[in-house]
């Protein structure tokens, strides 16, 4: 039986399997079909080699729109055919998710939240796995709260941490808590702050995400219906935080990086800071700032995905 709870990937190249996305479930090849249910596609209705056999890149956010915008960017970017207006939405058949195939690029929303994006990610990688892809990265592009840098701020992370700083994410299964490691691969981290010093006005660091299960008080916000602390404490707890290498602070990471590294697959989280949660804990940049702080990561991983595929030097 294929074990299914462990994982013994590396960082190094050479240690990725160079072969189709494997799933880690020794019962999915028992299903006369496998019905993907909240992306409304199936192993029976669709063809899912021929229609996402080629596909390479896998980029997603938690906004619908604004990964819609973001297939119409990389359309753009990649000088495809056809008007990028007119993209469709793959998942139009559920209200869950939003899916845009762009070339080799998948554009999916997730939701807010852990639940939600690994809801998303069992059936994207199930999805990957079925339509034979190969050498595909996985790229997790978002907002977030940063911890000690300046608003606009593109925070590349190097380790996605729980609430006590520590790289795990914890999965309750069969009423056991099963942990898992949430490393990313350094080279692509790597790669993505080499094209960041390439492109105009797009400061970018790598550090640590730290990934709560809550927007407020599980982020140590004073301004939730809820509040349980004092102010004191929460900068204690978000210099705690700084010292222990996070850099911004998002509800997403930590599923998204253990359940990639448990698939062997390569994955990058890219978050732009929208406050300098030492500050504050309200967005109170004007509009059209949030507009260009939020396209800094998809410009970035535009580059990349530009680079990779010898689009630019």
């Amino acid at each position: 039986m294929a074990p299914i709870l462990l994982n013994s990937m590396g960082n190094d190249h050479s240690e990725y399997i160079k072969q189709q996305v494997h799933v880690k479930n020794p019962y999915l090849h028992t299903l006369e079909e496998d019905i993907l249910y909240h992306f409304s596609l199936s192993t029976k209705s669709h063809n899912l080699p021929e229609m996402f056999g080629d596909i390479k890149f896998v980029c997603v956010g938690g906004s619908a729109n604004r990964m819609k915008a973001f297939a119409q960017f990389i359309h753009k970017e990649l000088n495809l055919p056809g008007n990028p207006a007119e993209v469709q939405d793959i998942c139009e058949g559920t209200d869950r998710y939003c899916m845009y195939k762009v070339g080799p690029v998948l554009s999916i929303s997730h939701g807010m939240g852990v639940p939600s994006i690994s809801i998303m990610l069992h059936e994207l990688i199930k999805l990957l796995h079925h339509a034979h892809c190969r050498d595909v990265i996985l790229f997790r592009l978002g907002t977030s709260g940063g911890v000690g840098l300046a608003p606009g701020t593109v925070v590349v992370t190097e380790k996605a941490v729980d609430y006590s700083f520590r790289p795990q994410f914890e999965q309750v299964v069969l009423g056991k808590v099963i942990t898992r490691s949430t490393e990313l691969d350094e080279g692509v981290a790597s790669e993505l702050l080499q094209c960041s010093t390439e492109l105009q006005n797009l400061p970018t660091v790598i550090g640590n995400t730290m990934c709560t299960h809550d927007f407020y008080e599980g982020q140590g916000r004073l301004d939730g219906a809820l509040c349980s602390f004092s102010h004191e404490e929460k900068l204690e707890y978000l210099r705690k935080a700084y010292e222990a290498g996070v850099r911004n602070i998002e509800m997403e990471s930590t599923v998204f990086a253990a359940m990639c590294r448990v698939c062997d697959l390569k994955a990058a989280v890219i978050c732009v800071t929208l406050l300098n949660r030492f500050e504050g804990d309200q967005i109170t940049s004007p509009h059209d700032v949030l507009v260009e702080y939020q396209q800094r990561p998809q410009v970035l991983v535009a580059h990349f995905i530009k680079k990779r595929l010898g689009h630019i030097a």
